[in-house]
């Protein structure tokens, strides 16, 4: 297949670019980065007028409930990766908190079995689906307790393995599971949450928890954590990667644990950086903001965004996390915790800090692309003549508003449900084939 992209506003600061050119693609490789292709020389399969769009190299999510085996109501790896798709995403890292859970290598090959048969299906009709890279369990039955056979779900098409879900609250158990995975170099994705401190909490432990009458779930539940896992992560060299960090403070420990030398890097969600604890209080009780961990102050909320302009976060990751309507359609402490986040994150991000000069482009790329490929130890896209042409094409003025009903994801649990945008990712290109044409799914 041969496609031309005309106009692009092209970003990659891993070979220097920030220009407005134009890009064509043979049999999956970028093939010219140049001015002025000529569509007269040779015969494309599509010619995309890209003038006004921005072409990075493709965004990876690494923090997404696909909920297939077991739970497919709700979301299965077809319609996730669809979500994906329309959000942007040229890949996404599924968590192993599925039922069964996928903390052993019969799980995970059911998993890639039915990933390789919707490849299959996909690329009968040109199209390509945006990659998975499953993580498995750290522990058996995520009870926090015996470890898994780590190193064969590794060699079975692991990328990374987590307890995504619950914090591992045993710190001994915590330090085997980083000791044996800094044997391999494989990432542990640590999702810090103290439930001695958490217990039965709703939202954050503050002012409008008072206001509300719901049970508080305080800072320190989170922190805690944090702390220990970084120090363990000195101790033991591993590649650590702090989940939905959430309070100002987390950031400072993991801060201070990188410039101790400890190998950590962190993620924020689009909905910690662009909500705060008063939105459950205007919304009158909206369980599409119940989330784990809850949505914080003001004040951390801001901190969050300047930490995640200026690179001390990492990554953006969405926590995807899906849930169906009659679940979600309960009295608040009912309900379960999740909102859903791939096919809204990429335009929060542009809308609300490219828009607004906060951050950078270069760095866009980076917790986007560049960052979330080096945590699961892949190599990075890259906008580069012979590279695989991995890209997400953002048009930067499409006015759209989040609808339920539009949604390619199952569920419909959206924090940002009815908002409107000026941005959205209009083709996602995936190995040199289109997943998202023109807004539309090609799989």
């Amino acid at each position: 297949m041969k496609i031309l992209i005309k106009g692009a506003h092209l970003v990659d600061p891993q070979v220097n670019l920030d220009e407005i050119l134009d890009l064509s693609i043979c049999d999956g490789l970028i093939n010219s980065v140049s001015k002025n292709i000529s569509e007269k020389n040779e015969k494309f399969d599509y010619v995309v007028d890209a003038k006004g769009m921005l072409a990075i190299p493709g965004a990876i999510d690494l923090h997404v409930h696909f909920r297939d085996p077991g739970l497919e109501y709700k979301e299965d790896i077809e319609s996730g990766l669809r979500a994906a798709a329309v959000g942007g995403f040229v890949g996404v890292c599924s968590m192993a908190n599925t039922k069964p859970i996928c903390d052993n290598s019969a799980v995970l090959a059911s998993m890639i079995l039915k990933y390789t048969k919707l490849c299959d299906k996909a690329n009968s009709n040109n199209a390509q689906l945006p990659k998975l890279f499953p993580s498995c369990a750290c522990t058996i039955g995520l009870e926090g307790k015996q470890i898994t056979e780590m190193q064969d779900m590794f060699e079975s098409g692991a990328f990374a393995f987590t307890d995504d879900g619950r914090g591992i609250q045993d710190s001994a158990t915590m330090r085997t599971v980083l000791e044996y995975a800094s044997t391999f170099g494989y990432s542990v994705l640590s999702h810090c949450q103290d439930e001695a401190l958490s217990a039965c909490g709703q939202i954050n432990e503050g002012v409008v928890r008072a206001k509300l009458g719901l049970a508080g779930w305080p800072a320190l539940a989170e922190e805690l954590q944090i702390a220990r896992d970084c120090e363990l992560a000195k101790l033991t060299g591993a590649k650590l990667h702090i989940q939905h960090v959430s309070t100002a403070r987390g950031v400072e420990i993991i801060k201070a644990a990188k410039k101790a030398g400890a190998n950590i890097s962190c993620e924020a969600t689009p909905h910690h950086l662009f909500l705060c604890e008063e939105e459950v209080e205007k919304s009158n009780y909206n369980t599409n903001l119940k989330v784990n961990p809850p949505l914080r102050t003001k004040k951390d909320m801001l901190a969050l965004q300047k930490a995640f302009c200026a690179g001390y976060i990492d990554t953006l990751s969405t926590d995807h996390a899906p849930h169906a309507s009659h679940e979600k359609d309960m009295e608040f402490e009912l309900a379960p915790f999740g909102t859903i986040g791939l096919e809204t994150a990429l335009s929060l991000i542009v809308d609300n800090l490219i828009f607004k000069d906060k951050l950078k482009l270069s760095r866009f790329v980076e917790l986007c692309s560049i960052n979330p490929a080096k945590v699961l130890g892949i190599e990075p896209a890259t906008i580069n003549e012979g590279m695989p042409a991995n890209l997400t094409i953002i048009d930067l003025n499409h006015k759209w508003t989040a609808c339920a009903k539009e949604f390619a994801s199952k569920s419909k649990n959206s924090a940002f449900l009815n908002k409107e945008f000026i941005s959205r990712p209009r083709y996602t290109i995936v190995d040199g084939a289109f997943a998202l044409y023109d807004f539309k799914v090609c799989f």
